[in-house]
């Protein structure tokens, strides 16, 4: 017997797991509320810490899901538990009848918009780092005209009571790092400053770009968080911040100033998250069954997890909990359906 699986979100996730599980024999159907695959990654330009073009390592995962059945364009409209599989109704029409579902519904950026004391919305010369990769991208962005001086504001929505997330994203400080070097190799003359509480670079080579953004690029790093930011008659920014080594308070006229947004609980995996009744931590990821053991299985049996369903994570990070994701599915359908041993047996003899 060939086992359906139902794959929720196309980004990194959902499109690793979709490889893996379709390499094991198992009828994959993949479905992205997007108009096209590649979740936030496909926004990307480059990504730390080697600055491999995002394009090349999307189109890698798009070329290893080729023959699985995807649907963009597509959300579950219901879902419903039958004995040893679920229904589940999407919004294109289709019906699909899954022996098991892998929700990998991955995150949401920090709205900057609830931060007001930075005036991302109130000043042009604010912009998020998605604002800034975009801008990478696609070489364009009128609040970009030869900056003199930019800053990046780290753990926007992370790390802080008052925003409702105490967690850190993980990737907020590498990508401040990365996205400084880049700044400086397109404007070199411009002087740059990093604004953090303390930098979270844990990753193999990501202190290296640390290293080479203080020595090679004269980026200047400022312990404290920044507190307001206001305009000048200019239009030019003024940012004030507490340097807690000199200890003492700091102003910085700046004419960019770019604002790590953390991430965030996907608001499409909440829904999917209620239509399931499945449990959600404090801090609105799903939970999972144990942290240590089984961090890809849902409290409801035949669910599982990938991704930044379960937490921020970086890329290499989601990549290989969709793998494992993979794994855990299928050792929960060789369990249940015993004759799917035997069809995997067939499929690895012909192959």
């Amino acid at each position: 017997m060939k086992n359906n699986i139902l794959i929720i979100g196309g980004g990194p996730a959902g499109l690793e797991a979709s490889a893996q599980l379709q390499r094991m024999g198992y009828n994959v159907i993949l479905i992205e509320k997007s108009p096209k695959l590649g979740g936030h990654l496909a926004k990307w330009d480059r990504l730390f810490p080697d600055s491999v073009p995002a394009d090349e390592v999307l189109g890698g995962l798009l070329r290893g899901t080729e023959g699985v059945k995807c649907f963009t364009d597509t959300d579950v409209r219901a879902i419903n538990r039958l004995d040893k599989s679920y229904n589940v109704r999407l919004t294109n029409g289709i019906t699909v009848l899954s022996d098991a579902v892998l929700v990998a519904s991955g995150f949401d950026l920090f709205d900057a918009v609830k931060k007001e004391e930075y005036g991302y919305g109130i000043y042009d010369q604010v912009m998020t780092n998605a604002d800034l990769e975009a801008y990478f991208k696609t070489g364009s962005d009128r609040r970009i005209e030869n900056p003199g001086k930019i800053g990046f504001a780290h753990c926007v929505g992370s790390r802080d009571e008052k925003a409702g997330c105490r967690s850190c994203s993980k990737v907020c400080c590498a990508t401040a790092v990365k996205q400084a070097i880049e700044m400086k190799q397109a404007f070199p003359k411009a002087e740059v400053y990093c604004f953090y509480m303390d930098l979270r670079l844990f990753g193999r080579h990501y202190e290296d770009i640390y290293l080479k953004a203080q020595k090679e690029y004269g980026v200047r790093f400022i312990r404290g968080r920044v507190a307001e930011v206001s305009e000048n008659y200019d239009g030019t920014l003024l940012v004030k911040a507490e340097d807690t080594v000199a200890g003492k308070p700091l102003k910085v006229t700046l004419d960019l100033l770019v604002l790590m947004a953390g991430m965030r609980p996907s608001a499409a995996g909440k829904v999917i998250g209620d239509l399931l009744e499945m449990p959600a931590e404090e801090d609105g990821y799903f939970a999972v069954r144990s942290g240590i053991a089984a961090g890809q299985r849902s409290p409801i049996p035949g669910i599982f997890l990938a991704g930044a369903a379960t937490g921020p994570k970086t890329l290499p990070e989601t990549l290989a909990d969709a793998r494992a994701a993979a794994m855990e599915v299928d050792r929960y359908l060789t369990e249940i359906f015993p004759d799917a041993k035997n069809y995997k047996q067939l499929v690895k003899e012909r192959w």
